[in-house]
């Protein structure tokens, strides 16, 4: 053999070996994210909002509480997250939204939503007011993607339910 065959066989071992330890770790990722998600479903708790401003925002500068901007990762805080800032009853607060969900919020209009700590999880118009403008509007390619995205992992979980359970052997 030539030495290109074999540097050409190296190479292409090294890529199999990569593509194989990221299909792993990201099925470890996204179990833990299900989990997560599970978990901020279980605390929401609804709640009556008028949205003044959405935005997506660093986090730093969101106007947050410093408990929350301590727990954040670092690599975290430089990076634009989708932030709604609403009236709670009396309060004013700044809350971070899911980023399924933060393109049906309207502004400058009340809603009910799911909130888990400062956590938008889902959103229900109250008050639903079509105009011309949000007809006429295209979906960007963002929110097609999520939306495929959700569908797509959807049809995933309705498949996992649909199997069957197997035991594992007892000893």
């Amino acid at each position: 053999m030539s030495q290109g065959w074999i540097i050409a066989i190296i190479v292409l071992v090294v890529f199999v070996g990569i593509w194989v330890g990221l299909y792993f770790f990201g099925k470890k990722m996204q179990k833990k994210q299900e989990a997560q998600q599970e978990q901020m479903q279980a605390a929401a708790q609804p709640a009556s909002l008028l949205v003044i401003d959405k935005k997506r925002m660093k986090i730093r500068d969101a106007n947050l509480p410093k408990v929350v901007l301590e727990q954040v990762p670092k690599r975290m805080r430089g990076s634009k997250m989708p932030i709604v800032k609403a009236k709670i009853g009396p309060q004013v607060m700044s809350l971070i939204c899911d980023d399924a969900i933060f393109d049906e919020i309207p502004v400058k209009r009340e809603v009910k939503a799911m909130i888990s700590g400062i956590y938008i999880v889902s959103v229900k118009n109250i008050r639903k007011s079509t105009t011309q403008e949000d007809d006429k509007k295209k979906p960007s390619l963002r929110a097609r993607l999520l939306r495929k995205q959700q569908k797509l992992q959807a049809e995933l979980k309705a498949e996992e339910a649909a199997k069957p359970v197997k035991k594992g052997k007892k000893k």
